[in-house]
């Protein structure tokens, strides 16, 4: 499993909103420019994450956007999900019911490693982002 551009992309833009967090909007140009995505390209990944009430814009000359919770309050699987839809490591997990399901081998794994996947993003907040990016910078 590969997350396209919208996941990846859109965790670091939404992660740029949790640093600015209480500090007031980030504009789009600052998120373009910082991780150098297109402009139009952030409008989209936005446009869905505030749909489902991650973010929130705020229009005029000092605009842009902001979380619309607290990073302690949005995972990483919400965003990924947001973005990029359900998580899964094979079409056969995401079927109720395989027909091969009695003898495959597999399903098994793909069910564990799916599992340990969500395990992950559900419990990886925007605010345990921030943390581990700063031990990484003040350990150096």
């Amino acid at each position: 499993m590969i997350l396209s551009t919208k996941g990846r992309y859109g965790l670091k833009a939404v992660f740029e909103l949790a640093l600015n967090y209480g500090l007031g909007p980030v504009s789009l140009k600052k998120i373009s420019d910082k991780y150098d995505i297109s402009e139009s390209y952030l409008e989209q990944l936005f446009a869905k994450l505030r749909k489902d009430g991650y973010i929130e814009t705020v229009r005029g000359p000092q605009g842009g956007y902001m979380l619309a919770k607290k990073p302690q309050e949005i995972t990483v699987g919400m965003i990924l999900r947001a973005l990029e839809g359900e998580m899964t490591t094979s079409q056969c997990i995401s079927k109720d019911v395989c027909s091969r399901e009695s003898i495959c081998a597999t399903r098994v794994i793909f069910e564990k490693i799916e599992n340990s996947i969500n395990n992950v993003i559900d419990n990886i907040t925007l605010a345990d982002m921030y943390e581990e990016q700063k031990n990484i910078f003040t350990e150096e």
